[in-house]
């Protein structure tokens, strides 16, 4: 699958992402990933902004990001937190590596900038094991019906183009059980504290599991 180059996002992003923090949301980051244990994969890491937040009892922490930049910066903060991460080149669509292998998977913001989320949820689901976790923190669609045709009209004209491919008009939620996966304790949530259209945009926060065959 081709890979879609942000380039100039990738270069603003680290700063936008800075002021976010700021205004609560690294104390969301902090309270989401608080109880994860063993092998996690991250995806679309960026510059590591999760890096600082994940507990001890991670005991492998594998990090996929596709833009170059966002990579070295990631690399970078570990480095300056003392963290093993091992950081790989690829994209959600298709993750290099192997299948039912990780205990949890983390998204946050990332979701809605993905070129295809059905398939993306599909390697999730690939590459965790039975029982495993999807650990995520999405902005997504309205649950109005004209406020969402707003938004997938915003995404089109605008903000999927400035924001590095984001859309505020996805329903994640459903992604997410139509990929198999259980969903009850995925919670929507609001943040007004967060920037114009995060602010009025719902978020969905929480967990979800690849259930266990029997």
């Amino acid at each position: 699958m081709a890979r879609r180059k942000r380039p100039l996002f990738a270069r603003w992003y680290p700063g936008l992402a800075a002021s976010l923090e700021t205004r609560g949301l690294g104390e969301r980051r902090r309270l989401l990933l608080a109880g994860l244990t063993g092998r996690v994969l991250e995806i679309g890491c960026g510059h590591g902004v999760n890096f600082p937040v994940y507990p001890e009892a991670v005991s492998e922490l594998v990090a996929v990001e596709p833009e170059e930049r966002l990579r070295d910066l990631a690399r970078e903060q570990a480095a300056a937190l003392d963290r093993v991460v091992t950081l790989l080149d690829g994209q959600a669509e298709a993750l290099p590596v192997e299948s039912g292998s990780f205990d949890a998977v983390v998204t946050t913001l990332v979701l809605c900038s993905v070129d295809d989320e059905d398939r993306a949820l599909a390697e999730i689901h690939r590459v965790l094991k039975p029982g495993g976790a999807l650990v995520c923190l999405e902005h997504v669609a309205s649950a109005n019906r004209a406020i969402r045709l707003g938004e997938r009209a915003f995404d089109a004209v605008f903000w999927s183009h400035a924001f590095g491919g984001c859309h505020t008009g996805r329903d994640t939620g459903a992604a997410i059980a139509r990929a198999g996966f259980e969903t009850k304790d995925l919670k929507p949530s609001r943040y007004p504290d967060l920037p114009f259209p995060l602010s009025v945009s719902p978020h969905l926060i929480g967990t979800a599991r690849k259930p266990v065959q029997l």
